[in-house]
């Protein structure tokens, strides 16, 4: 017996016609470990708008009721000539009712149960999951677990890689994020110094009421020299970064370099040895990441993304940060929303010039079945 309702899809055409629309859609029978889920609650999260709006003109984009055409510059289309003409559904992550399963075990004991999951087709009615990769959410709404995975999973995994390499510190240079002050609580918790960057004074005021030990605001004249003082204090050397473009991951590596070299004992025309680490985790800003040759050779710049972590973490390490999550879905990885929109209202103009922009603490919550 198959399942309809309504879905989102995205399509972009070699021309660069990005299409954005509401359509009918036709959800098969779960087989085996899957389940349907009735999906209530949704994040658009940044990682979603990498398909959904990309760097596409949306100011000047052809809107209708449910279907939104844009046109997507070069060289980001080019750049996404892997997808061109490919009707792609969107949304990572949400929650929702259980309302038919397959024959797995693990499947069968979901049924009618409210679960958090990431099907990766979350902005619909409907969504097929994978059982292994439900939460059971107990008496917590939809709202509570929409957000259960991706920042949550994300700011545990920073601690645990943190851990997993021997490290006692962590830098993180959007601070005041929803992810940013999870990460600030489970750092607290774990006994991790965690330095955090923020862009505004009221920013760094929020964390600093939520316990926040260093926070450094990047808009003070004497940033770098607040940046150099934190990392000097904490020896945060290996730093998580979501904006990609720009100078701030040449600024941590510069002031990493700066406090290393006022340690040592001995010249060296080949800088410190001091082993300094960012990962880039997101594009906020899509243009160039700039690295300029003042930090020695002693540095490591990587990409991080947190499917392949948990692939590598181990199931054991996976199940328990799941477990902690739930534990404190209300506490220290609780998400708050600017918005709720239905399907159809997050295809409007005002919201998506809005939710686009990624601002800290305004986050937008689509409810599907509104």
């Amino acid at each position: 017996m198959t399942t309809t309702g309504k879905q989102l899809f995205t399509t972009l055409e070699a021309d660069g016609t990005l299409t954005l629309e509401i359509a009918e859609s036709t959800f098969p029978e779960p087989k085996d470990n899957q389940v349907l889920v009735k999906m209530e609650a949704a994040p658009i999260n940044p990682s979603d708008l990498a398909i959904l709006t990309g760097a596409a003109d949306f100011e000047n984009a052809d809107y209708s009721p449910g279907k939104v055409v844009a046109k997507m510059p070069e060289p980001f289309n080019s750049g996404s000539k892997a997808r061109h003409g490919q009707r792609l559904p969107a949304g990572n992550e949400g929650a929702g009712t259980v309302v038919a399963t397959g024959d797995g075990d693990m499947a069968k004991a979901l049924m009618g149960q409210r679960v958090a999951c990431v099907p990766g087709t979350a902005f619909s009615e409907y969504a097929i999951a994978d059982a292994t990769m439900c939460l059971p959410l107990g008496d917590h709404s939809a709202e509570e677990g929409a957000s259960s995975f991706v920042n949550p999973m994300t700011a545990l995994g920073f601690a645990e890689n943190a851990k997993m390499d021997g490290q006692n510190a962590i830098l993180h240079t959007v601070g005041a994020s929803n992810l940013g002050q999870m990460l600030n609580r489970i750092c607290q918790e774990d006994g991790i110094k965690l330095v955090n960057i923020v862009r505004k004074p009221d920013q760094a005021q929020m964390l600093k009421d939520q316990g926040a030990e260093y926070v450094v605001d990047s808009s003070e004249g004497d940033f770098a020299a607040q940046l150099r003082d934190a990392i000097d204090a904490t020896d945060a050397f290996y730093g998580f970064d979501p904006i990609g473009g720009g100078k701030m991951v040449d600024q941590c590596f510069k002031a990493m370099e700066q406090v290393a070299v006022a340690k040592m004992t001995e010249y060296s025309r080949y800088g410190s040895n001091q082993q300094k680490r960012m990962f880039i985790y997101g594009r906020l800003d899509m243009g160039p990441t700039t690295l300029t040759p003042s930090y020695g050779f002693g540095w490591t710049l990587s990409g991080w993304l947190l499917t392949p972590f948990l692939q590598n973490a181990g199931m054991e390490r996976v199940m328990r940060m799941r477990q902690r999550v739930l534990d404190n879905l209300t506490t220290t990885f609780a998400s708050s929303y600017k918005k709720k929109v239905s399907l159809e209202d997050m295809l409007t103009k005002d919201a998506i010039l809005d939710y686009r922009q990624m601002k800290t603490g305004e986050k937008y919550l689509v409810t599907p079945q509104a």
